[in-house]
């Protein structure tokens, strides 16, 4: 897993929403484009609220996680 959202930066239209709901703080607006603060990590959110993620009204931003399968 990935340790930060990743950002499709031509789908991105600058609107912010996402920076909103970051509980991390992780996301900055630079050049009208959401980019990721490469020093921080998601965690305050207990890592991967995906708050980001559905909040993009033009799908720029995606949460990779791994689907780990345990047998019982």
């Amino acid at each position: 897993m990935a340790d930060s959202p990743v950002i499709e930066r031509e789908k991105c239209d600058g609107c912010g929403l996402c920076i909103d709901v970051c509980h991390c703080n992780i996301l900055v607006l630079v050049d009208n484009v959401i980019t990721v603060i490469e020093e921080k990590k998601c965690v305050s959110c207990n890592r991967w609220c995906a708050q980001c993620e559905m909040i993009c009204p033009t799908g720029a931003i995606t949460i990779p996680f791994d689907v780990v399968i345990e047998e019982r």
